[in-house]
């Protein structure tokens, strides 16, 4: 190629560039000189703010696909800080709060005077004395003067009274708990469609105002299996500092299947982006990331068979304690378990006193948690697997099936029951009570039926402990039996074993109790 061309090209190329050049420093020049105070003015009456959609939490089914908790949309209504002026706050909280009203959605209000039936204090006078000191607000101050004291803090110019508490309750809360741009205070939750609504249709009435949704819990069947299903509550700080995906607004399993399935119910947020103008006016909005629901979990126990469980479990301990099986006994608690004997799968797990797990959706009430929590009561213990018992009678079946086994007797083997067993401490069968006498010459099987503790007290002594020990643990007594559910405990087998690690010698009267009623689960 020749000198002259080269030349041309490079001359081109230095030439383009700098037009390109120009062409920058130009536009530059008028975005940032000419129509710099207009784009500054426009882009400062837009903000955006990125919101959490909520992940639905997964459903909670029975065997036979009847949901026993699942979601429900809740909605709440919120107030973010923006740039409008002192009254149109004032009259935008008054709007949304008549809007409440007539649908008669209840807002939160903490302010401790009331209007009706007469302008008071609706705290005692040792608090509202804190109160006053904590306010700034001299200590002589009637309701009357502390009413009006907070409408000239807050400069709220409506006259009627009714209207004035009403912006009160709402400007108070936002003093307490502050809001911004960004975070909102909330003026009432679980409100009604109906308000959704009229709030959503009417927006430009309602500048810095939201509607906020979260799928919030809902149990279907009240407090059906309660303590199997268990509740939600919202994060404590602990977990949240112990897992990081979670956030501080989150709900999250407390007891029963909600906890410890907790990682596969719980579902993935979403975002959500919203643009809106300095005075609140939302002008548009974005789905950046899609909630993903949480897996649902399907468990083995029938609703049916669970409520009919329940019902009996609650009737015969009314019954007992009414004397209907010979003389009144103060019994206050009970339980009831189902298994399928062919899977071991629980098909109904019952215990009483129960509870409603929907009274902690949205916080539990402290007349409620001190209901809940009563030492008579003890509704959140599930006892079938978090208390031990002696099973009494029921316990019979393990002699006679290590007896059986270990070859101490046969399936006809018999054994005379006169009412009083002669050794030890001569302890007497039941039947002795009624009749002075026993139940005569025994099998297994009868002894079982007739539930004779003559039988094996026999048997007991002539087999020993250290055999009756190993097939309780064989039976799994004593250990746990690993179910999906918080708080199982172990429960004990009388023996040596329990004997030695508690320092005590095991005596041949020790057998003979053991024998008829020996662990607790």
């Amino acid at each position: 190629m020749k000198p002259d061309k080269k030349n041309v090209r490079y001359n081109m190329l230095t030439m383009f560039i700098y037009i390109i050049g120009l062409i920058l420093v130009f536009q530059l020049f008028n975005l940032q000189i000419v129509h710099g105070e207009e784009y500054y003015e426009r882009s400062s009456r837009r903000l955006t703010r990125t919101t959490t959609i909520e992940a639905a939490r997964g459903n909670i089914l029975d065997r036979d696909g009847n949901v026993l908790a699942g979601t429900t949309p809740r909605y709440s209504v919120v107030i973010y800080r923006s740039r409008i002026e002192n009254d149109l706050l004032n009259s935008t909280i008054l709007n949304v709060i008549n809007v409440l009203e007539q649908n008669e959605d209840a807002y939160r209000d903490a302010f401790p005077v009331a209007i009706y039936p007469e302008i008071r204090f609706t705290l005692s006078e040792e608090r509202i004395e804190a109160w006053k000191r904590n306010q700034n607000i001299k200590e002589t101050a009637t309701p009357e003067d502390v009413l009006n004291e907070f409408k000239e803090r807050y400069e709220i110019t409506q006259e009627d009274t009714e209207e004035v508490r009403r912006i009160i309750a709402v400007r108070y809360g936002i003093e307490r708990e502050g809001f911004t741009s960004m975070r909102a205070y909330v003026i009432a939750t679980n409100i009604s469609i109906e308000s959704v609504a009229k709030l959503e249709e009417q927006s430009i009435r309602f500048p810095g105002v939201a509607v906020d949704v979260r799928a919030a819990r809902k149990y279907y069947m009240g407090s059906l299996a309660s303590h199997i299903i268990g509740y939600t509550g919202r994060i404590s700080e602990e977990a949240l500092r112990r897992d990081e995906t979670y956030n501080m607004h989150d709900y999250v399993g407390k007891t029963g299947i909600e906890y410890v399935l907790e990682s596969f119910l719980r579902g993935q947020h979403g975002t959500r982006q919203t643009d809106m103008s300095v005075d609140g006016t939302r002008t548009g909005e974005y789905i950046i990331e899609e909630a993903v629901a949480g897996h649902d979990v399907t468990l083995t126990i029938s609703a049916n068979l669970q409520r009919a469980s329940e019902i009996a479990l609650r009737n015969n301990i009314e019954r007992i304690t009414a004397g209907a099986f010979g003389r009144e006994f103060e019994a206050t608690a009970g339980s009831v378990v189902v298994i399928d004997v062919r899977s071991g799968e629980v098909l109904a797990m019952a215990s009483y006193p129960d509870f409603a797990p929907e009274s902690f959706v949205d916080g539990i009430s402290l007349e409620r948690w001190n209901e809940y929590n009563d030492p008579e009561r003890k509704s959140l213990l599930n006892r079938t697997i978090q208390s031990g018992y002696a099973p009494g009678s029921a316990y019979k079946m393990v002699p006679a099936i290590a007896a059986l086994e270990a070859g101490y007797i046969t399936p006809t083997t018999r054994i005379f029951c006169g009412g009083i067993f002669h050794g030890g401490h001569n302890p007497r069968c039941s039947i002795y009570a009624a009749t002075g006498g026993g139940h005569g010459w025994l099998d297994v099987s009868q002894a079982i039926k007739y539930s004779c503790n003559i039988f094996f007290y026999e048997v007991g002594t002539t087999m020993g402990i250290d055999i009756l020990e190993e097939y309780s643990k064989k039976f799994g007594l004593g250990s746990r039996t690993n179910i999906e559910l918080p708080g199982e405990i172990s429960g004990v087998v009388a023996g040596r074993t329990l004997y030695n690690e508690l320092g005590q010698t095991w005596f041949p009267g020790n057998t003979l109790s053991a024998v008829i009623r020996t662990s607790r689960k």
